[in-house]
This record gives C-alpha cells, sequence and structure tokens, in this order.
C-alpha cells in the first residue's frame, strides 16, 4: 500500500532482501524508487513506495482495524494526487502525509491507545492531559513511520514537528474531522 516501504538492501555485490511488513502479499509491478548509500558499511539500501493498497488478512484485527488501514492508506493516496508530494526525497511530506493518515484514520483514538497501553500516563501526569493525547499519538505513531524511511530516519522527529501544526488541522478531503461528530 501507500504505506509500505519495501528495501533491498545491497552489500558489496550481495543482495539480501529484507520482507516488507506485507510480504504474505502479492509483489506489485509499479513502484517510485530511490538508493541511499552508507559509506561506512558499503550498504546501499533501494526503497520502494508501492503506489497500491493492499491488506493483508494475517495483519489485521479486527473489520474496525481494517477501515482504519484503508482510511490510513487513501490518506496516503490523496496527499500523492493531490500535491507533488515526494516522501521518499523530502522527509517534510513524508512527515505530513504521516500525521494526516494517524490523525484522520482514527488509528489514535482512545480506545486504540487504551489498548496498545498508552493511556496509563496519561491519567496519572500532569505533563500529558486527556484532550492532548490524541496529538501526542500522533505525533508518536507518525514518528515511527518517518523513522522508517532511511533518508528520513536520523531527524524524524524534527520532521514531524516541523510538519505537525499545519498537517494535525489539515482535514482534506474530509470537510472536518472524520471522528469528531
Amino acid at each position: 500500500g501507500f504505506g509500505v516501504i519495501a528495501q533491498e538492501v545491497h552489500k558489496q555485490q550481495q543482495q539480501k532482501k529484507i520482507a516488507s511488513p506485507s510480504s504474505p502479499c502479492p509483489k506489485p509491478t509499479t513502484s517510485t524508487t530511490t538508493t541511499t548509500a552508507s559509506s561506512s558499511d558499503h550498504i546501499n539500501t533501494q526503497v520502494r513506495l508501492i503506489p497500491e493498497i493492499f491488506l493483508c488478512q494475517n495483519h489485521i484485527r479486527s473489520e474496525e482495524h481494517a477501515h482504519q488501514s484503508m482510511v490510513h492508506e487513501l490518506i496516503h493516496a490523496v496527499d500523492a494526487c493531490r500535491t507533488k508530494m515526494d516522501p521518499l526525497h523530502n522527509c517534510i511530506h513524508a512527515a505530513c502525509t504521516e500525521i494526516r493518515a494517524e490523525n484522520l484514520s482514527g488509528e489514535c483514538g482512545f480506545l486504540q491507545e487504551y489498548w496498545r497501553g498508552n493511556v496509563g500516563g496519561m491519567l496519572t501526569s500532569k505533563s500529558s492531559s486527556f484532550v492532548k493525547h490524541g496529538q501526542e499519538c500522533v505525533k508518536r505513531r507518525a514518528g515511527l513511520s518517518v523513522r522508517a524511511i532511511p533518508n528520513c530516519r536520523e531527524r524524524a522527529e524534527e520532521y514531524v514537528d516541523a510538519a505537525f501544526e499545519r498537517c494535525y488541522e489539515d482535514t482534506f478531503p474530509f470537510d472536518r474531522h472524520p471522528n469528531l461528530r
């Protein structure tokens, strides 16, 4: 899907494929590719952003999870279509689309965070509030996704912070946040 990044690591002419999160699913035939190099290890990593959306049954826990995952991936597709977004080469673009996907998909809802075990501190800490927890979740999860992109790994949190305010408020294609009634 738009959120799946497949990597191939090439080390001194030996090819080692790293399984993507969707490895049991069929591989698409078209992709956007970038290569990053690490001179110290003589490693080249080829990263492909796959322009298809697919969900693998073995990764989906429930119908609600499937719905949230589909919305998440569709937000990436909308972003790719409405802008000249290049998340493999522009880490701010990657951060923005991840912020929007996490925010608009419902993946940072209270119940989802409760089941992940991420609400305990919110109830006892003064630094985190019930109201701000959704934003903290979006930042945390967007940071994890941006960190998965080799070009963005070292400064992922900086990119998320730089894009956060503008991208968190952007609800397109919805008139308002879909989870606010």
